[in-house]
């Protein structure tokens, strides 16, 4: 299947896991919005490297049912104060890290930390945009991901779909 199909049945495959999973996540999660979010985001990330990556759609299918039982785990363990210390260190490291320097966090209440690294910068339609990688440990258990922020026109930055 050629790359652009591939790009174009991606989101509609994700789509139609993430519609009939959301039952499946709320049962198993207890209606734990950081669950959910974290499985959402973790199938989309899953999907999105193995389609950028030139994967069959089986693959990249595979890729999102793996990234959302993953992410539902981490969002499930984060409490709140973990999230935004992880969200600050996002922040700095977009905002004033050179590529290949880490921004690091901990929860001494929680013992789970985490670090965020800038691995490029770009302009993309007029935006800044960097990419990252992200690791969060909980438990000991670090988990990784990679992702792309791009400057929004009011100053924030958004994680852009894969």
């Amino acid at each position: 299947m050629p790359r652009s199909a591939i790009r174009k049945v991606a989101p509609i495959i994700l789509l139609a896991f993430v519609v009939s999973s959301c039952a499946t996540m709320k049962q198993t999660y207890g209606d734990n919005p950081k669950a959910m979010l974290g499985g959402l985001l973790g199938a989309g990330l899953g999907a999105g490297i193995a389609a950028a990556a030139g994967a069959s759609p089986a693959m990249i299918v595979g890729a999102a049912l793996m990234g959302g039982a993953l992410g539902g785990v981490v969002g499930h363990k984060l409490d709140d104060r973990d999230k935004q210390m992880a969200a600050q260190a996002a922040t700095q490291a977009f905002e004033q890290n050179a590529a290949g320097q880490a921004s690091v966090w901990k929860n001494a209440q929680t013992g789970n930390s985490g670090s965020i690294t800038p691995t490029r910068t770009y302009q993309q339609n007029g935006q800044y945009c960097r990419q990252y990688q992200q690791t969060i440990n909980i438990g000991g258990e670090p988990q990784s991901s990679y992702g792309t922020a791009c400057r929004q026109a009011d100053g924030t930055w958004a994680i852009q779909p894969a």
